[in-house]
C-alpha cells in the first residue's frame, strides 16, 4: 500500500513526474525574460536553453555564441541579441558603440569576468585572466612591467636561440627532395613551450627534441579537452555557481603539482644563485622582496605566483601555437601568399647579414598582414565575457542590463561578418594592408580583445607566432596533402578555438 495511492508505482508516478513539472518550472522560470524587455532573443529549450548543441558536442561554446550573434543580422541590424545560458538570461553584443560603453568607457560597471574559480582553487585564483577586482587591477599593473618595449628586445633574445632548436628540429625531420607529411599545430606546441620555458622560466625544456617532456605534458593536461574537462571547463565559463560545490578546478591535480614543483625549484636555485636573466622568475624574485601585497585576501606569495606562472604556460604556447600553426597551414593552402611572404623575409635576413633581430622582425609588412588575418580567421579564445555587477542602463536604447547577467562578444561572429569583411572566409592578407586596414570599424577586429582587460601579453604573442611562422616559411615550402582538410572542423569540445583532429601539410626543403 503507498502513502498516495494504493500502489507504491503510482506513489512513484506521482512523485516522479511532479519532479519533472517542478524541474522544468524551474528551468524555464526566465525564458521570457528577452522578449519581456523588447530584445530579440533565441528561442531557447528547456533545461538546455540554447546550450544544447554543446552539451551534445556538435558544437563549441565559440561557435554558439557566434551563431547567437548571427540572428541579429540583417536589415535592421540589431544591436545586441539575448539568449540562455541553460536557465541564465544571457547578451551577445553587435552595436560597436554599446560594445565601447562596456568594454572601455563604462568599464567599472563590468570590471569582472562571469567566469570565476573559487578561493579554494589556489593556482587558478592567482591567475590574471580569472582574477577579480582589486586584485586583478594591481597585478595586471605589476605584469605588464614584463612586456615593456625594452623588456621585450631582450626577450626576443632568448627566442631566437630557441627558433635556432626549430631548425635543428625540422632538419632533423629530412624534409628535402618532394618532403613529408608533418602536423604543424604539434611542432608549434612544442616551439612555443621551448619559446616559454627559457624566456619566463630560464629553463632548456627541449619539447622539440623530446615531445614526451614534462613542460609539453603539462601544456596538454591543462588543454586536452576530454568530455569531463570540456564538462568543468564549460562549467567554470559559463555556470560558475557550480564551481564551489562541485570543488571544479581550472586547471588539472596533475598540471598543478608540476607548475608547483618547477617553479618552487626553479625560484629558489635563482635566488640561491643570484644569477640574473630578466625573465618573469627576476620579476617574481623583485615582487618578493618589495613586500608589497597586491590585496588584503590577495598576496604575492606560494600559490598565487604559482598561478601567475601557469598563465604564462598555458597563454603562452597555447594561444600562440594555435595562431602559428593555423597560419601555417593557410599558407599551404595559399602558395601565392606563401612565395611572398618568403620573399619579404629573406630580403630582410639578406640586408640583416642573416640576423633575425626585433627591429627586422617588427619591420616585415607582410609578415604582419599574414598573422593578422590568421587571428582574423582564427581568434584563440573568440569570446569576450563580461558580468554587470550592478544594474545598468545602455544608453543607446534604455535596456536595463542587471546586476550578474553575462554579457557577451562574439570575436567569430564579428571577424566572419560580410559587413566587416567580403568574403569573410577567404584568407587575404590585404584586408590588413595600409590602405585598407583603416577601413576596418575598430571594434570589428578584437583578437587579444579591447579596453583595461584586453591581453597584456598582445606583444609578446605576436613575436612568438611571427618568429614561428619566419623560421618555418624561410626555408621551406608548404603544400597541402592527402590529410590536409580544406575546412577544417573547429574542436567542439574545447573553449578555446581548436582543430578537431590535427593541422596537416606537405613541408619540403627550398634552397
Amino acid at each position: 500500500m503507498g502513502i498516495l495511492s494504493l500502489n507504491w508505482w503510482l506513489d512513484f508516478a506521482v512523485v516522479f513526474a511532479s519532479a519533472i513539472v517542478a524541474a522544468y518550472l524551474y528551468m524555464t522560470r526566465n525564458f521570457n525574460h528577452w522578449s519581456k524587455r523588447n530584445v530579440m532573443e533565441v528561442s531557447p529549450i528547456p533545461f538546455f536553453g540554447n546550450f544544447l548543441d554543446c552539451c551534445l558536442f556538435r558544437k563549441s561554446t565559440s561557435e554558439v555564441i557566434q551563431s547567437v550573434y548571427e540572428k541579429g543580422s540583417g536589415n535592421e541590424g540589431k544591436p545586441y541579441v539575448g539568449f540562455y545560458v541553460f536557465d541564465k538570461p544571457a547578451l551577445v553584443l553587435r552595436d560597436h558603440e554599446i560594445m565601447k560603453r562596456i568594454l572601455i568607457k563604462d568599464f567599472d560597471y563590468f570590471r569582472d569576468r562571469f567566469m570565476r574559480t573559487d578561493a579554494s582553487d589556489t593556482i587558478a585564483y592567482g591567475n590574471l585572466f580569472l582574477m577579480r577586482n582589486p586584485a586583478w587591477r594591481a597585478m595586471r599593473l605589476k605584469l605588464s612591467q614584463f612586456f615593456s618595449a625594452a623588456k621585450l628586445q631582450r626577450t626576443f633574445r632568448l627566442m631566437v636561440d630557441v627558433g635556432e632548436d626549430l631548425d635543428r628540429h625540422l632538419e632533423a625531420l629530412k624534409l628535402g627532395g618532394t618532403g613529408r607529411t608533418i602536423e604543424v599545430k604539434e611542432i608549434a606546441a612544442e616551439f612555443m613551450t621551448d619559446v616559454i620555458g627559457s624566456c619566463a622560466f630560464g629553463l632548456r625544456v627541449n619539447c622539440l627534441n623530446n615531445p614526451d617532456a614534462e613542460f609539453r605534458t603539462c601544456g596538454k593536461n591543462m588543454f586536452q579537452f576530454s568530455y569531463v574537462r570540456s564538462a568543468e571547463f564549460t562549467s567554470i565559463f559559463f555556470i560558475p555557481e557550480l564551481v564551489r560545490p562541485l570543488k571544479l578546478k581550472f586547471f588539472s591535480k596533475a598540471s598543478t603539482n608540476f607548475m608547483r614543483k618547477v617553479f618552487t625549484e626553479t625560484l629558489n636555485k635563482r635566488m640561491e644563485s643570484g644569477v640574473r636573466r630578466d625573465d618573469l622568475i627576476d620579476l617574481m624574485i623583485d615582487w618578493t622582496k618589495s613586500d608589497i601585497d597586491i590585496s588584503e585576501d590577495f598576496k604575492l606569495e606560494g600559490d598565487s605566483l604559482v598561478g601567475t606562472a601557469a598563465l604564462f604556460l598555458a597563454a603562452g604556447f597555447e594561444t600562440t601555437s594555435t595562431t602559428m600553426a593555423f597560419g601555417l597551414y593557410e599558407l599551404a593552402l595559399h602558395p601565392d601568399v606563401q612565395s611572398k611572404l618568403r620573399e619579404e623575409i629573406r630580403t630582410a635576413m639578406a640586408n640583416n647579414g642573416g640576423d633575425i633581430t626585433y627591429r627586422m622582425i617588427n619591420s616585415l609588412p607582410y609578415l604582419d598582414k599574414v598573422v593578422s588575418e590568421t587571428l582574423r580567421k582564427y581568434p584563440s579564445l573568440p569570446f569576450l565575457d563580461r558580468m554587470a555587477n550592478t544594474d545598468y542602463e545602455v544608453a543607446e536604447t534604455g535596456l536595463v542590463i542587471e546586476k550578474g547577467t553575462p554579457v557577451y562578444v562574439s570575436l567569430l561572429g564579428l571577424h566572419y561578418d560580410p559587413e566587416y569583411y567580403p568574403e569573410p572566409h577567404k584568407f587575404d592578407p590585404e584586408r590588413f594592408s595600409e590602405a585598407n586596414r583603416d577601413k576596418i570599424p575598430r571594434y570589428a577586429y578584437l583578437p587579444f580583445g579591447i579596453g583595461p582587460r584586453s591581453c597584456v601579453g598582445l606583444r609578446l604573442g605576436m613575436l612568438q607566432s611571427k618568429l614561428g611562422i619566419l623560421k618555418v616559411i624561410s626555408n621551406y615550402e608548404l603544400t597541402v596533402c592527402e590529410k590536409t582538410k580544406i575546412s577544417p572542423r573547429f574542436n567542439p569540445k574545447s573553449l578555446l578555438l581548436g582543430v578537431d583532429g590535427g593541422l596537416f601539410v606537405n613541408a619540403r626543403k627550398v634552397e
